[in-house]
């Protein structure tokens, strides 16, 4: 069933993405987008993270980087058109959380970012090619966040279960630091009358494919010559299904991190992590716990 958010759940939500380029507070109109959040949060933005509160410790020496959640690393940021283009994905974002995709105009969306709605169609061409764009440019970070993580297990010379639970919290962090995006998602993968749906299962697949080159160990510490940990064992002959594993450990941290960003908002990072890592070990190998 889709996804839809509360007024002061919407709040929470977005909390972590609010920046103060927000231009107007547009009155909101009927949408039938499910996933339309209420128009009291107006400025949310794709922007770089803030340091986490200290009621919220990140633990293991884990620092949040000042790095543009959505920065394309293909485009010289320099650039006028990447500007732009930030700008707009910033305020698509916003404007689509807050109202939903049908009752969202261009109109809007220029106006929120600043530029003339020629501007919109000189990069996008329209409103869907907007919206697939975005798509695009969030998940591509999010795989970044991923293969990050992995390439650092690996220099670690970690196990295919610490690979794992290393790339689970990567996804965590980067849910934390711009859920609207995740929301956005998240709410889309439910709905297959879209015209962006090819592009929405293009970038699903990149997202599942990182993770399940860590079950199999490729290009990483968890590889043939490398013994698994204990409570993982993702090899050929272990009966996994490595695809839909991998679909299964993406949606598990999808879902608990907006329920965590939405329902239980006073938990830690770590509090999160903890619980999602008890299952991967527990639950891939049908072992105990981690050792």
């Amino acid at each position: 069933m889709p996804l839809t958010i509360g007024s002061d759940l919407g709040k929470r939500l977005l909390s972590g993405c609010v920046g103060r380029a927000g231009r107007h507070n547009p009155a909101p109109g009927p949408s039938t987008a499910s996933h339309a959040l209420p128009t009291a949060v107006t400025t949310a933005r794709l922007v770089p993270p803030r340091p986490a509160p200290a009621a919220r410790p990140r633990g293991r020496g884990e620092s949040v980087k000042p790095v543009h959640l959505c920065e394309n690393r293909h485009m010289n940021s320099g650039t006028r058109r990447y500007t732009t283009r930030q700008r707009l994905y910033d305020a698509a974002v916003t404007l689509i959380a807050e109202q939903g995709f049908s009752a969202t105009t261009v109109e809007e969306i220029a106006e929120r970012a600043g530029v003339a709605k020629g501007t919109v169609y000189y990069n996008f061409e329209s409103k869907t090619g907007l919206f697939e764009a975005l798509l695009r440019h969030g998940v591509e970070q999010l795989t970044a966040s991923l293969e990050q993580a992995a390439d650092e297990a690996a220099r670690r010379g970690a196990g295919r279960g610490e690979t794992l639970d290393a790339m689970v919290r990567a996804g965590l962090v980067f849910i934390d630091r711009c859920p609207a995006f995740a929301q956005l998602y998240l709410a889309e993968l439910w709905r297959t009358n879209r015209t962006w749906q090819p592009t929405l299962a293009a970038v699903r697949r990149r997202v599942t494919a990182v993770v399940e080159r860590a079950l199999r160990g490729d290009g990483n510490g968890g590889g043939p010559d490398k013994e698994p940990d204990a409570g993982i064992d993702a090899g050929p002959d272990a009966g996994i299904d490595v695809s839909l594993t991998a679909s299964a450990l993406v949606g598990m941290v999808l879902v608990a991190a907006l329920d965590w960003k939405v329902f239980q908002p006073e938990r830690s990072l770590d509090e999160v992590h903890g619980a999602l890592s008890l299952v991967l070990r527990g639950r891939i190998g049908g072992r105990g716990g981690p050792g």
